[in-house]
């Protein structure tokens, strides 16, 4: 399903992850249905924009996870509580999103600002307070400084655009070292049906969700419902299948705009062949965005594909693979190259699921390192060690105990994570 998609790739400075996507291309396509503005509001950083506008038209149904840390911030919680009763039919609405400060942490006055930025902006584009669904990312803790983004509220509502998702990937970045942007068209049915999605995402990556922001418009007829229903159930093996460093963000938002403008007769029911086709493509470019933000990883230099097989479920698969990914014991070894499979042991070991060392297969690549409970007696370390140097890597571990199998996302842990965390404030 990768035939088609592109990929969004605007500059490459020199600080550019060596891992960024090599074959993607400057632009986006417009969605029916969806305009964009951005702004520089100098909220922390000077000669960029910070500040994206989506407005949705009218009839757009909207699906949304979020971050289930229990201190997550005050636009995830305004975000929560007005998706849950959201009915686009009713109004038009519209997405704001900061970066440079994450309104988390900041008691009361978070509340407030955010309830007062929803009135502003409804004010400048027309759509109820409810309507709008904003999101911050960046230091926490520090009270946002909300005048600079409502002095540029008219400036943004008069500069709205089809064209300018590519633009709103840009604002939205904080650490990120290169814009995340994906798009596909999908048929459902006898209709043409456009997907787009940006995002940002680079450290404090970890599953429920994965600092990260998430924002996917398609032109699709679809029922909110079943719009919803589809997200949770990709998000699972997309968004929340991958790791930078183990640690889970106060803003994660991931929002799924369906504004119904493709030619088509709605999506209504389950067991509608069109959902499969529109499902295949949203996970597509779900998938896509999700390595992009693994592959700008802080400092990351190596991405990393983990595959558990031989599970005795999925979810058990599933949490021994992030045992292995988070460690950073193993995210260590990668950096350096080191085919130290002894750290994988480990890493299954501590994981707290079913196990059996005697059963424990692992493969980097097509190398085969381990089997029955021990070094298998053609490997060769300058094997193993040839794999680990490559810039995508592959390990397989097969507990040999079921049918359960998951595959996760990571990338190694290097000396730059420390240089980019350890001053990051500054």
């Amino acid at each position: 399903m990768t035939e088609g998609l592109t990929r969004l790739v605007a500059g490459r400075g020199e600080n550019t992850s060596p891992l960024a996507p090599k074959d993607g291309v400057a632009t986006l396509p417009p969605v029916d249905g969806v305009r964009f503005a951005t702004v520089a509001a100098g909220i922390k950083y000077t000669g960029r924009t910070d500040v994206m506008l989506a407005a949705l038209a009218r009839g757009t149904s909207l699906a949304g996870v979020f971050t289930r840390s229990a201190t997550r911030s005050a636009p995830v919680l305004w975000c929560e509580e007005h998706l849950a009763r959201f009915d686009g039919t009713a109004a038009p609405a519209a997405i704001l999103v900061n970066a440079g400060n994450a309104n988390a942490f900041t008691g009361r006055n978070g509340a407030e600002v955010t309830r007062a930025l929803a009135e502003d902006v409804a004010r400048a584009t027309g759509c109820p307070a409810t309507h709008v669904f904003p999101a911050s990312t960046g230091v926490i803790g520090e009270l946002l400084p909300q005048e600079r983004i409502t002095s540029k509220l008219d400036e943004l509502a008069a500069s709205l655009a089809p064209e300018g998702a590519a633009e709103g990937a840009a604002a939205i970045r904080t650490t990120d070292t290169y814009e995340k942007g994906a798009a596909l068209t999908v048929t459902c049915g006898e209709a043409d049906v456009q997907i787009v999605g940006i995002a940002k995402g680079s450290g404090m990556i970890a599953p429920d969700m994965a600092t990260m922001l998430v924002y996917i418009f398609t032109d699709c007829a679809i029922d909110q419902s079943l719009l919803q229903d589809t997200l949770s159930r990709l998000n699972a093996r997309t968004f929340n299948a991958i790791t930078v460093d183990g640690d889970t963000s106060t803003s994660d938002t991931l929002l799924l705009a369906a504004t119904g403008r493709a030619q088509m007769e709605r999506i209504v029911e389950a067991d509608d062949p069109r959902l499969t086709q529109f499902s295949d493509g949203l996970e597509t470019v779900m998938r896509d965005l999700a390595h992009q933000v693994v592959r700008d990883g802080e400092g990351a230099t190596k991405f990393v594909e983990i595959t558990v097989r031989g599970a005795v479920s999925d979810d058990s698969a599933h949490r021994v693979g992030l045992s292995i990914a988070n460690s950073p014991l193993v995210k260590t070894a990668l950096a350096g190259s080191d085919p130290n499979w002894g750290r994988i042991v480990m890493a299954v070991g501590k994981s707290g699921e079913p196990a059996d060392r005697d059963r424990l297969t692992i493969r980097f690549g097509d190398v085969l390192v381990a089997r029955d409970g021990w070094v298998d007696p053609e490997y060769r370390e300058e094997d193993g060690a040839a794999i680990l140097a490559e810039e995508e890597i592959s390990i397989t571990v097969d507990l040999g105990l079921g049918e359960g199998a998951f595959t996760v996302w990571t990338c190694d842990l290097t000396h730059g994570y420390i240089t980019i965390n350890a001053d990051y404030r500054s």
